[in-house]
Protein backbone atom coordinates (compact mmCIF):
# COMPACT_ATOMS: atom_id res chain seq x y z
CA UNK A 1 0.00 0.00 0.00
CA UNK A 2 1.27 3.24 -0.95
CA UNK A 3 0.33 6.56 1.01
CA UNK A 4 0.77 10.50 1.25
CA UNK A 5 0.38 12.69 3.43
CA UNK A 6 -1.03 15.95 3.28
CA UNK A 7 -2.50 19.20 5.00
CA UNK A 8 0.33 20.16 7.17
CA UNK A 9 1.17 23.47 8.15
CA UNK A 10 1.97 26.44 10.60
CA UNK A 11 -0.72 27.26 13.45
CA UNK A 12 -1.29 29.13 16.64
CA UNK A 13 -2.30 27.31 19.75
CA UNK A 14 -5.79 26.77 19.88
CA UNK A 15 -6.25 26.27 15.95
CA UNK A 16 -7.22 23.68 13.71
CA UNK A 17 -5.77 21.90 10.77
CA UNK A 18 -6.97 18.86 8.74
CA UNK A 19 -4.86 16.09 7.56
CA UNK A 20 -4.91 14.06 4.55
CA UNK A 21 -3.81 10.41 4.12
CA UNK A 22 -4.64 9.04 0.13
CA UNK A 23 -4.01 5.25 0.04
CA UNK A 24 -3.52 2.84 -2.47
CA UNK A 25 -5.34 -0.07 -1.30
CA UNK A 26 -6.80 -0.78 2.13
CA UNK A 27 -6.20 -3.63 4.38
CA UNK A 28 -7.18 -3.48 8.25
CA UNK A 29 -6.86 -0.17 9.25
CA UNK A 30 -5.39 3.17 9.05
CA UNK A 31 -3.35 4.74 11.68
CA UNK A 32 -1.85 8.62 12.50
CA UNK A 33 1.43 8.59 14.10
CA UNK A 34 3.86 11.89 14.74
CA UNK A 35 7.07 12.09 15.72
CA UNK A 36 8.84 15.11 17.54
CA UNK A 37 12.78 16.21 17.29
CA UNK A 38 14.23 14.28 19.46
CA UNK A 39 11.68 11.77 20.79
CA UNK A 40 10.47 8.72 19.30
CA UNK A 41 7.38 7.87 16.88
CA UNK A 42 4.38 7.80 18.90
CA UNK A 43 0.57 6.87 18.28
CA UNK A 44 -1.70 9.48 17.57
CA UNK A 45 -5.23 7.46 15.82
CA UNK A 46 -6.43 4.37 14.16
CA UNK A 47 -9.70 3.22 12.32
CA UNK A 48 -10.75 0.40 10.59
CA UNK A 49 -11.70 0.41 6.86
CA UNK A 50 -14.49 -2.06 7.53
CA UNK A 51 -16.76 -0.46 10.69
CA UNK A 52 -14.77 2.57 11.62
CA UNK A 53 -13.37 1.45 15.02
CA UNK A 54 -11.50 4.01 16.13
CA UNK A 55 -8.66 4.51 18.86
CA UNK A 56 -6.44 7.13 20.37
CA UNK A 57 -3.35 8.49 22.20
CA UNK A 58 -5.17 9.64 25.86
CA UNK A 59 -2.91 12.97 24.36
CA UNK A 60 -5.36 13.77 21.83
CA UNK A 61 -8.90 12.24 22.93
CA UNK A 62 -11.39 14.77 22.90
CA UNK A 63 -9.27 16.98 19.88
CA UNK A 64 -8.78 15.31 17.85
CA UNK A 65 -11.02 12.90 15.48
CA UNK A 66 -10.23 10.36 12.94
CA UNK A 67 -12.18 9.54 9.81
CA UNK A 68 -12.43 7.85 6.76
CA UNK A 69 -13.80 7.97 3.25
CA UNK A 70 -13.69 4.31 1.65
CA UNK A 71 -15.04 5.45 -2.17
CA UNK A 72 -11.76 7.76 -1.57
CA UNK A 73 -9.67 5.15 0.04
CA UNK A 74 -8.36 8.18 2.08
CA UNK A 75 -8.19 8.58 5.60
CA UNK A 76 -8.19 12.33 7.69
CA UNK A 77 -7.36 13.68 11.06
CA UNK A 78 -9.08 17.02 12.12
CA UNK A 79 -6.96 18.20 14.84
CA UNK A 80 -8.43 20.89 17.19
CA UNK A 81 -7.54 22.58 20.09
CA UNK A 82 -3.47 22.09 19.01
CA UNK A 83 -0.99 22.94 21.39
CA UNK A 84 2.94 23.73 21.18
CA UNK A 85 3.19 19.94 22.33
CA UNK A 86 1.50 18.55 19.06
CA UNK A 87 4.02 19.59 16.97
CA UNK A 88 5.87 16.88 14.74
CA UNK A 89 6.12 15.39 11.88
CA UNK A 90 2.81 13.27 11.28
CA UNK A 91 2.51 9.80 9.34
CA UNK A 92 0.07 7.83 8.36
CA UNK A 93 0.07 4.17 8.13
CA UNK A 94 -1.62 0.92 7.22
CA UNK A 95 -1.73 -1.87 9.14
CA UNK A 96 -3.14 -5.34 9.61
CA UNK A 97 -4.04 -4.33 13.33
CA UNK A 98 -4.01 -1.76 15.85
CA UNK A 99 -0.20 -2.88 16.97
CA UNK A 100 2.23 -0.71 16.35
CA UNK A 101 4.32 -3.38 14.97
CA UNK A 102 1.91 -4.40 12.20
CA UNK A 103 2.02 -1.11 10.42
CA UNK A 104 4.21 -2.18 7.56
CA UNK A 105 3.37 0.64 5.61
CA UNK A 106 4.50 4.57 5.87
CA UNK A 107 3.31 7.64 3.98
CA UNK A 108 6.22 10.34 4.15
CA UNK A 109 5.32 12.59 6.49
CA UNK A 110 3.95 15.74 6.81
CA UNK A 111 5.22 18.57 9.42
CA UNK A 112 2.84 20.05 11.63
CA UNK A 113 4.19 23.07 13.76
CA UNK A 114 1.73 24.92 16.39
CA UNK A 115 3.36 27.99 17.65
CA UNK A 116 2.44 29.63 20.95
Amino acid sequence: VQLQASGGGLVQAGGSLRLSCAASGRNYAMGWFRQAPGKEREFVAAITWSVGLRSYADSVKGRFTISRDNAKNSVYLQMNSLKPEDTAVYYCAAGSSFRYGDFGSWGQGTQVTVSS
